[in-house]
């Protein structure tokens, strides 16, 4: 079979998800019945297969993504279970900048969450199609048909239910799969049998088949002709016209089941062959070549682009998981790395399964490998030939949000501390490490309380260096409130010899996004060679303004200035342009910013207003409020920094019956102190 044959044949996807959705029980009953491995574990009794890293075990979450291998079909698939909590949002990003599709898991009960919508918005981000499995179907309380109008009002797509669950909770008896018209149920074991659709759930069946028949006439005009002219599409058709619409991301089919009874995965496996991509189905990617923009060939024997998208270290060394998106590449080949601009040399080469891996020779345009003990090489690094030095687009980490001081307690080994952090910063571009210049503290930024908690307890582990920490930080930021400001930056010394003059005149305004520099210059008083200068001082000014904090939603605009043939510099230019910048924000009435998270929490309706009371009196602004079979859904914005606690309080106050998820959703100016 041709590599190109096995492109075509070819899934590469993740499996997303708000936490607790059922992910990687999903991933471990699609290796069960991918013949992958022969007796499923379990998350909460810490032997899943996806799950391998002892505090995954420990706390029954998934915390790094991981990759693995399956077949089905004639299909190759490469799968990589993604984390579900917001704190490893990393995670999910680079993994989805990567993948050619996603399975969404939703659970039965609880619908779409924030953290939902966040990977929802991140698979957008990236044009990654999708399907969603609406699981937990056995679960009390699961309700299809709301969690599918939910699809359609809260992630702003067209479902398309493909499996529709028969019952729900313990009177779960199967699922109708609508294209084929039958009724579909699993024993104990997960053993599958089907059946015709009982009489009494026809009109159930033809309703959902007439949707997605009318769904798929939307993919092109000879479709839409057809269905117009039958008033409805045969199975082929809607199959032709229903992968489309998914490609396109204007539609998204939906399947139901249960994951933890083994119900509903045959019909998964299969939708995931018939509507996510192929790597040949993807555009291929943009590029920068040699500082023009092109776009990547994706053949085998094209010239080599592939990027780093994780980087983990172990006992044996590091580990680079990249994904190639043209050429070839070979165990022992000598390699450019665009992003460093230095030469690498491929060692051994692996395909992944889980915490294992298994050495190959090569490997082809569309697959997901790893490299072991390629030197220096970072998350978002472009492996090429130095003959054709494509850089691919790089991977971003959204900003740390929480900080702690830390230090090597009780006499431990400082150096060993600082070294792992560093490791775990290099695998981790969400993590910031930084020596505060003021305290001589050292301080680690994160993306939340779980997210620093599991990196120092890795610390702990992994050196035997206990860490003692200060109080949580959070990251303010700074804007301005006031109308646009015109101040000048002076620069003027005479020291003997030659001195250092600069003048520029700014306009310091408000501005949409984060950041934005001009150069409205006219006639030359500020010459050409000095803007760069000029732009770099305003940089350092927003880096830390007024407040102490770095600066967003400022526009700069450099109007004027003036120049000596002899005295002027870069570096005066530079000074100019800070000490400016910094009066215009202080003119333009600096406000502080605080990072404000949207918390969801699931409690008994008997603790509803607990609950509420508590979000309240941590300055919180309830958004909604669900009943849900018992319980509620609470949705508020509190400020990240009345946070710290809020789950030890919550456990006390539901008697350990109500759990809560936060997620980023924006810095909004702080509330004066009451």
């Amino acid at each position: 079979m041709t590599a190109t044959v096995l492109r075509a044949n070819s899934r590469n996807f993740g499996i997303i998800a708000h936490i607790d959705a059922g992910k990687t029980t999903l991933s471990e009953r699609i290796l069960l019945k991918t013949g992958e491995i022969h007796r499923t574990g379990e998350v909460h009794e810490g032997t899943a297969t996806m799950d391998s890293m002892d505090l995954e075990k420990e706390r029954g979450i998934t915390i790094g993504a991981a990759a693995t291998r399956a077949a089905w079909n004639g299909h190759a698939f490469t799968l990589i279970d993604t984390p579900g909590h917001i704190d490893f949002a990393i995670e999910v990003e680079r993994s989805l900048r990567v993948l050619d599709g996603a399975v969404m898991v939703l659970s039965g009960v609880a619908g779409i969450q924030p953290q939902t919508e966040t990977v929802w918005r991140q698979a957008n981000k990236h044009g990654v199609p999708a399907i969603v499995f609406v699981n937990k179907m056995d679960r009390i309380g699961a309700e299809f048909e709301r969690v599918v109008e939910q699809i359609g009002t809260r992630l702003h797509t067209l479902p398309v239910p493909l499996t529709i669950p028969v019952g729900a909770g313990d009177a779960l008896e199967g699922t109708l799969d609508v294209l084929h018209g039958r009724l579909l149920s699993w024993d104990a074991e997960g053993a599958m049998t089907t059946q015709s659709v009982p009489a009494h759930l026809a009109a159930t069946v033809a309703a959902a088949y007439a949707h997605a028949a009318a769904v798929a006439a939307d993919a092109n005009d000879e479709l839409t002709l057809r269905y117009l002219t039958d008033d409805t599409l045969s199975v082929d058709d809607i199959r032709i016209g229903l992968r489309a619409m998914t490609l396109a991301r204007r539609a998204v089919p939906v399947l139901a089941g249960s994951a933890y009874r083994n119900a509903g995965i045959e019909p998964l496996l299969d939708a995931i062959v018939d509507w996510l991509p192929s790597p040949d189905e993807r555009a291929a990617p943009a590029a920068t070549l040699n500082e023009a923009a092109v776009t990547v060939a994706t053949g085998d024997n094209d010239p080599l682009a592939a990027l780093v998208f994780k980087v983990v270290h172990d006992d044996h060394g590091s580990l680079s998981y990249v994904r190639i998106y043209g050429g070839t590449l070979r165990e022992g080949d000598s390699l450019f790395n665009t992003s460093l601009q230095a030469p690498v040399r491929v060692g051994r080469l692996y395909v992944v399964h889980a915490d294992r891996k298994s050495a190959i020779k090569e490997a082809h345009a569309g697959s997901i490998v790893a490299i072991a003990g390629l030197k220096d090489a970072l998350t978002g690094h472009t492996l090429s030939t130095r003959a054709v030095p494509y850089a691919l687009e790089t991977i971003s980490a959204g900003e740390p949000v929480v900080a702690l001081a830390i230090e090597a307690g009780n006499g431990g080994d400082r150096s060993k501390m600082l070294a792992a952090l560093d490791r775990f910063r290099r695998e981790d571009p969400s993590l910031r490490l930084e020596s505060d210049a003021a305290s001589g503290e050292t301080v680690l930024w994160g993306m939340g309380e779980l997210h620093l908690d599991v990196v120092l307890e890795r610390v702990r582990r992994e050196t035997g260096v206990e860490v003692t920490m200060g109080a949580p930080q959070v990251a303010y930021r700074e804007t301005i409130a006031g109308p646009a400001v015109t101040v000048e930056g002076n620069v003027s010394k005479q020291n003997g010899g030659n001195g250092q003059y600069a003048r520029v005149v700014l306009r310091v305004e408000p501005f949409e996004g984060t950041f934005a520099f001009e150069n409205a210059i006219k006639g030359g008083v500020v010459p050409v060679a000095f803007i760069p200068s000029v732009e770099k001082g305003v940089r350092q000014a927003m880096a830390q303004g007024p407040l102490g904090y770095p600066v967003t939603g400022v526009k700069v605009t450099l109007t004027d200035g003036d120049f000596h043939a002899v005295d002027s510099s870069d570096m005066a230019f530079m000074v100019a342009a800070k000490d400016g910048a910094l009066a215009g924000l202080r003119l333009a009435r600096p406000q502080l910013l605080e990072p404000v998270m949207q918390v969801s929490v699931d409690a008994p309706s008997v603790n509803a207003g607990d609950v509420i009371g508590d979000l309240q009196r941590r300055g919180g602004r309830v958004l909604g409020i669900e009943e849900r079979n018992g319980g509620v859904e609470v949705v508020a914005d509190v400020p990240l920094a009345n946070l710290f606690g809020h789950t030890t309080s919550l456990r006390s106050l539901s008697q350990g019956r109500a759990f809560a998820s936060a997620v980023y959703a924006r810095h909004a100016p702080k509330a004066a102190a009451a």
